[in-house]
């Protein structure tokens, strides 16, 4: 990966009709589609076991894998023998320089810009600070430039390229307008996502963070997220992505997944109107300094990532405020639980720190597998997020992937790729 400090020759992403890769998207059939997932989860896979996992005919599935090797989306390898005799079975899988997608977290102070390929690897990344009181043109362009600089240091074949994925704290709208979002007042409704589009000529999608983190554990997950399943996005404050059916579910105005009035409900946090409270504990990067300090700490640590070091070395104050924290959480993942029975809840996100992680997970476990109705019908899993780095930026360009490879009978918000 190259250093990011290091200069570059900014070239432009290529305009929509020079890229032959981003008719990628156009599969032509749902059968297509399926092939690929199928593909993509199993890693590598033989022509009679993708006939049997999706009950397409070995015809269908030679005819389709023959297009897509033709397209050079997918690769065989070195053929392998069945247990029985008999013609060896040759495993095909994803190519993953076939397709190219940049991925950009935008923070309220940061902006992360990560290239991946098809598998979800990070192949160049830019992190640049955002000075407060920056305007959205200065925005576009801070986000735009870099995301240029990472495919021009990459040096990937541009027909590859797809296009670029934001991540960004809600509320959104459907078409990419930032409404009310807790970063500075300058981006409120703001067309993020058209100004984007219109600035690289390129296809755009516009993303809530903590629906974007959970396409990229579904992408990056294979098999071990092939199930339904909820992620708790340790962000700017405490949201949720759903995957249900092997779709991320968005909600009719793209906002589902609101978590902190579910922890104000279960915490029984109502104002005097009856309204739920914003809940401080749903924002632990400013709580978690601020309660520990409540809670007698008396230190040098002032920042979320000072005191989380505190909780690593034991500090007793410092532990506590995390346990706090991490207990009305659990509340939040109790209410998400109890309403859609899900059998895993994954947790992570750039402010996910490894100091917190047993304290949060152990809570949230508790908490799902004692308090909900159901609690004797299911065991519900709770695992740290397998993207351990960047989940954002990555879940950002996983949902160009997504909305361009993944099979889709009814999507309750289509991207315009």
């Amino acid at each position: 990966m190259t250093d990011p400090n290091t200069p570059t020759r900014r070239a432009p992403i290529p305009p929509q009709g020079e890229r032959p890769g981003a008719n990628q998207s156009d599969l032509g059939s749902f059968n297509e589609a399926t092939i690929i997932e199928t593909i993509r989860q199993a890693g590598a896979i033989s022509r009679v076991e993708i006939a049997e996992r999706t009950g397409l005919t070995q015809q269908s599935v030679s005819r389709i894998l023959r297009i897509l090797l033709e397209r050079g989306l997918l690769v065989e390898n070195a053929s392998e023998r069945a247990e029985r005799l008999g013609k060896p079975r040759t495993p095909v899988r994803l190519r993953a320089e076939a397709a190219h997608a940049v991925g950009v977290l935008v923070d309220p102070e940061l902006v992360t810009v990560v290239l991946t390929d098809l598998d979800g690897t990070p192949l160049e990344k830019r992190t640049v600070p955002v000075e407060h009181g920056t305007s959205p043109e200065a925005l576009v362009e801070l986000v735009a430039g870099s995301a240029e600089d990472a495919v021009a240091a990459a040096g990937i074949d541009r027909s590859t390229f797809l296009g670029v994925g934001v991540a960004a704290p809600g509320p959104i709208t459907t078409d990419g307008e930032l409404l009310d979002l807790p970063l500075s007042k300058e981006w409120r409704n703001v067309p993020l996502r058209a100004m984007l589009a219109e600035r690289l000529d390129c296809p755009v999608v516009l993303e809530k963070d903590g629906a974007a983190a959970a396409v990229g554990e579904r992408w990056v997950g294979r098999t071990e997220r092939a199930s339904d399943f909820v992620y708790v996005y340790y962000g700017t404050g405490i949201g949720s992505g759903l995957v249900l059916n092997g779709e991320t579910y968005r909600g009719a105005s793209a906002n589902a997944g609101e978590f902190g009035q579910l922890c104000a409900v279960r915490a029984g946090r109502i104002d005097p109107d009856g309204r739920p409270q914003l809940v401080r504990e749903c924002n632990p990067t400013a709580a978690l300094p601020e309660i520990a300090r409540e809670l007698g700490y008396d230190g040098p640590a002032r920042t979320y990532q000072e005191m989380c070091a505190e909780v690593g070395a034991g500090n007793p104050a410092a532990t506590a405020a995390a346990r706090q924290i991490a207990d009305v959480i659990a509340l939040g993942a109790v209410a998400l639980i109890d309403l859609l029975d899900l059998p895993l809840l994954v947790v992570g996100g750039p402010a996910f720190e490894p100091e917190v992680e047993a304290i949060t997970l152990d809570a949230i476990d508790k908490a799902v597998n004692t308090m909900p109705t159901a609690r004797h019908a299911r065991h519900v899993a709770v695992e740290r997020s397998l993207v351990k780095v960047e989940a954002g930026a990555i879940g950002a360009a996983s949902t160009i992937f997504h909305a361009s490879f993944a099979p889709s009978v009814r999507r309750t918000r289509r991207y315009g790729l």
